[in-house]
């Protein structure tokens, strides 16, 4: 058995929804029906039409957040990076070359980077999305602040043992297992190659094992 074979090991860890609780479901003309149906709405976005950014930003926000949690292990600090990120993301979206990434790992990218800036720094300047789309945006998939008190005791011992991790190997851990992405994906996100992805791998995957057999 995997050493994460646990569905629920993060709090909030479940699939993003494709909802906003203020606006109803994305369109699903949105999301289904083109042949590259994020990039149409990129191309929407660029365009100037707001509703488009709602819908990327529904889209994927919970795959960001999550992300951003695993990372940071903080909800506030995660919440911040996640607006941070789309901020980022939807000023430059005119840079995202869909030949080199899908606009997912784009975005990874991004929240990655500014995870580590949150790190560095411990304090990011303020920015609402606001500016951008009209509107300020709320992340429908995010954790209540208490998720964490009703995570079963393994998945607490996990969730503490991720800390424990250099934070190279853990956005590595972060990214293989509750991602799910591959080396090459992983490569790609951090600046490194596949290879070097996977030795972190099983180097993170050896620290929380020895980290877990550790505990009673």
């Amino acid at each position: 058995m995997s050493l994460f074979s646990d569905s629920q090991l993060l709090p909030g860890w479940a699939n993003p929804v494709e909802t906003n609780p203020a606006t109803g479901p994305v369109p699903t003309t949105a999301l289904s029906g083109v042949a590259d149906p994020v990039d149409a709405l990129v191309a929407r976005c660029l365009s100037g039409e707001e509703a488009a950014y709602h819908a990327l930003y529904d889209h994927f926000a919970g795959y960001i957040y999550r992300l951003c949690y695993g990372l940071l292990q903080n909800k506030e600090d995660a919440e911040e990076v996640l607006q941070d990120a789309f901020e980022y993301a939807f000023r430059r979206l005119d840079h995202y070359d869909p030949r080199k990434a899908g606009l997912k790992t784009w975005l990874y990218q991004i929240a990655v980077s500014r995870c580590r800036n949150k790190r560095r720094r411990r304090f990011l300047p303020t920015f609402s999305l606001q500016q951008v789309t009209g509107h300020d945006l709320q992340d429908p998939a995010a954790t209540q602040p208490d998720a964490h008190l009703i995570l079963n005791e393994r998945q607490r011992t996990v969730w503490h043992a991720l800390g424990k991790l250099s934070p190279k190997l853990r956005e590595t851990a972060v990214l293989r297992y509750y991602a799910e992405l591959t080396y090459p994906e992983i490569g790609h996100i951090l600046g490194i190659s596949p290879k070097t992805a996977e030795s972190r791998m099983r180097l993170a995957h050896k620290a929380l094992k020895a980290f877990l057999e550790e505990k009673p």
